[in-house]
């Protein structure tokens, strides 16, 4: 049985003048998670949210935070982020030379292990750690920056990781992040997704909650 799909807006793309207000529209909303992406301007060409930011939302969300760090040295921050909220911290499999070790802190901490991964990173590469893993967030477009278009390659790699899941029997979610909108979200859903990120295709909209229920289907 296909379980409910979990739609997670991302924060990137809200009005940063009215975010509280954004945040409490999320709260009434059919959203599953709030979507917090920190961004270093190192491993990503960008810079977004830090832990002040993440503070004044946490103090206004009402939904579990899903916290993608785009950073080097994660280890030095999620300590930080979990205690001020952070329910599932995904750190990047690229940035992460010691990714067990990584995974080990965030549980100990008590907050899901996810792991995102870059367009170009092989799905393969995650086979030995993947007991160890909530959540793989699939990067559908290059990290760094919202509004891109979707890579179409991303249904191939989720079913790939769908199948690994099914093979070792775990319990990991796969994450799609990038470009989601209400043409790929049910083929993204029908390849074995199970949480979807939006960030433009939910803020841009005429009436963002009623486009958040469409894409739970």
């Amino acid at each position: 049985m296909q379980t409910p799909t979990l739609i997670a807006p991302s924060l990137l793309a809200a009005d940063f003048a009215h975010l509280g207000r954004d945040v409490e529209m999320l709260n009434q909303s059919a959203a599953d998670w709030l979507h917090i992406d920190v961004m270093d301007g190192v491993f990503v060409p960008n810079i977004s949210f830090g832990l002040p930011v993440m503070q004044a939302i946490a103090k206004v969300a009402q939904k579990p935070l899903d916290v993608h760090l785009m950073i080097v040295e994660p280890e030095k921050y999620v300590p930080a982020f979990i205690e001020l909220g952070a329910q599932v911290v995904s750190v990047h499999y690229e940035a992460c030379p010691h990714l067990h070790r990584n995974l080990q802190q965030i549980k100990a901490l008590g907050a899901k292990a996810g792991v995102a991964i870059n367009p170009h990173t092989s799905v393969e590469l995650l086979e030995d750690v993947l007991s160890d893993i909530d959540v793989v967030c699939l990067m559908s477009v290059n990290p760094g920056f919202g509004g891109q278009k979707f890579i179409e390659r991303t249904y191939e790699r989720v079913r790939k990781l769908k199948a690994l899941i099914n093979k070792h029997q775990t319990q990991t979610l796969i994450e799609i992040d990038g470009g989601v909108n209400a043409h790929n979200a049910p083929l993204l859903v029908q390849a074995g997704a199970d949480v979807l990120v939006a960030g433009s295709f939910v803020f841009s909209s005429a009436n963002p909650s009623q486009t958040i229920a469409a894409l739970k289907g």
